[in-house]
């Protein structure tokens, strides 16, 4: 199911319009008519969200090229029962480490990468676990279009100093979790990698 408010849908959808006829060298006449468009798109999304439309303005014009999905990677690892989550100093609630994924490696990679710098573990990725539509899950409202990845981690080494965005690491059983970043991660998808574990025959979960 979408999740999505309408507005952010029309928004987006406007967004992505305009950003990816602006990226085809249009003539002046249509150029100018997609950045009407993405104007538009901008008011809306600020009206609807109480934000400053300069910053909706320059978050839409900063994004070029075809519009596409973001991707957010995400690492599911699990020790005795229990599953690794990180405090985000950002919001203070937990949330699976990840990030989004950077240009020049592979989805694996970007987890393998986010886990060591959120977490401190090394790991190698084993599976991947299930590729969701952001907006299909209880996620509140993002501004971007996005696909999260989560792969399952096993962990390789010691652990060493994590990143100065999060500032506790742990593990936590299904019955006793924290209060979770739900922008990131949700209780529903840790229930649903609790039964990965216990089914490792289970294939790749997707929208």
């Amino acid at each position: 199911m979408d999740n999505r408010p309408k507005w952010l849908d029309w928004a987006q959808q406007l967004q992505a319009i305009a950003q990816s006829g602006l990226a085809y060298d249009p003539h002046t006449y249509d150029a100018e008519r997609y950045e009407q468009v993405r104007q538009i798109a901008a008011e809306i999304a600020a009206y609807q969200s109480q934000t400053d439309l300069a910053l909706v303005q320059t978050l839409f014009a900063g994004d070029v090229g075809h519009a596409t999905p973001k991707v957010d990677v995400r690492g599911v690892i699990f020790r005795e029962g229990r599953i690794l989550l990180v405090r985000e100093l950002s919001d203070g609630k937990w949330t699976l480490p990840g990030g989004w994924a950077d240009i020049g490696e592979s989805a694996a990679e970007a987890a393998r990468r986010e886990v060591l710098e959120e977490s401190g573990f090394p790991v190698q990725i084993t599976k991947l676990l299930a590729v969701y539509d952001r907006s299909r899950h209880a996620h509140p409202p993002h501004p971007w279009y996005i696909y999260k990845f989560f792969f399952r981690c096993e962990i390789t080494g010691s652990p060493q100093s994590h990143d100065n965005e999060v500032d506790a690491v742990d593990f936590f059983a299904l019955d006793n979790l924290p209060e979770l970043s739900i922008g990131r991660t949700t209780p529903a998808q840790l229930a649903r990698f609790f039964d990965h574990a216990c089914h490792p025959d289970w294939p790749t979960d997707f929208d």
